[in-house]
C-alpha cells in the first residue's frame, strides 16, 4: 500500500480526468454530423479527433515555433480529422464543432472526491489549457474553488514537458517529491513521475498504461477510489 503522508498537493490533469470530455462532445459532434451525412459516427470521429489532437500538442512542443496554445491544436485537429473523414473544413464547419468545448461538464463523481480532499491537500489543476479558457472551465463548469489553477502557458510547451512539472512544484513552493499528479492520460503520468512527482493514474478508460520505468503509485477507477486510496 502506498504511503502518502508527505503529500502536500494534489495537481489534477481536467480535460478527460475532471472533464468528461466525450460524453460532453460527442451530442454536439453527432449533431453536426447528422446535419452533413457523414459516414462516420460521433465516437468514431471524437476518437480520432481527440489521437489528433495529442499529435498536434506533441509537434507544438517540438517544433519550439512558440506555444500554439490548447484550442489552436484542437483546432487544428478537428480541422485535419474532418477532412480525413471527407468533410469540407470550411471555417464556420470547424467553428460548429469547436462549440461544443464550451460546454465541458465533469464526471459525476468529482465534486464529492474532491470535497473529502481538500481536508487533507492542496487541490491544484495542471492543465495544458489557456489561462481564459481554464478560469472559465473552473469557475462555470467544474465549479470548484482549487487552491491554484496553472496553465502550461507559463513554460511554453505542453504535458509530459518536464518544465510543466517542475514549473508547478516551484509556483506552489514544493519539493516534487510533495506532489502527486492526478490524470486519466497515462504519458502525464510518466512525465510528472519522471521529474520526482509521485503519481495517481485514474484510468477511466480502461487503457493500457505505457512501458516504462515511471510507473504510478496507485490506479484506481475513479475519483471516489482516488479519495479512498488517498486518505
Amino acid at each position: 500500500m502506498a504511503n502518502f503522508t508527505e503529500t502536500k498537493a494534489l495537481t489534477f490533469d481536467l480535460f478527460g480526468t475532471i472533464l468528461d470530455l466525450g460524453g460532453s462532445l460527442t451530442p454536439f459532434i453527432s449533431e453536426s454530423l447528422n446535419a452533413r451525412d457523414a459516414n462516420v459516427s460521433a465516437d468514431d470521429f471524437w476518437a480520432q479527433w481527440r489521437y489528433r489532437q495529442r499529435i498536434e500538442q506533441y509537434q507544438d512542443t517540438i517544433m519550439m515555433l512558440g506555444h500554439s496554445g490548447y484550442l489552436e491544436t484542437v483546432r487544428r485537429a478537428v480541422h485535419y480529422v474532418l477532412r480525413a473523414n471527407g468533410i469540407d473544413a470550411a471555417p464556420e464547419t470547424v467553428a460548429e464543432f469547436m462549440r461544443g468545448w464550451q460546454s465541458l461538464s465533469p464526471f459525476p463523481e468529482v465534486l464529492s472526491a474532491l470535497a473529502k480532499l481538500k481536508s487533507r491537500y492542496q487541490l491544484v489543476v495542471l492543465s495544458n489549457g489557456d489561462p481564459s479558457f481554464l478560469d472559465y472551465l473552473v469557475t462555470e463548469r467544474v465549479a470548484w474553488e482549487f487552491d491554484a489553477v496553472i496553465s502550461v502557458t507559463s513554460v511554453g510547451a505542453f504535458k509530459p514537458h518536464p518544465a510543466v512539472y517542475r514549473g508547478a512544484a516551484g509556483k506552489l513552493g514544493l519539493e516534487v517529491n510533495a506532489c502527486i499528479m492526478v490524470s486519466a492520460n497515462s504519458f502525464d503520468i510518466m512525465g510528472a513521475r519522471a521529474c520526482g512527482f509521485r503519481g495517481a493514474f485514474v484510468n477511466r478508460y480502461e487503457l493500457p498504461y505505457e512501458d516504462t520505468p515511471y510507473q504510478p503509485d496507485v490506479t484506481v477507477d475513479d475519483f471516489t477510489a482516488l479519495a479512498a486510496a488517498l486518505l
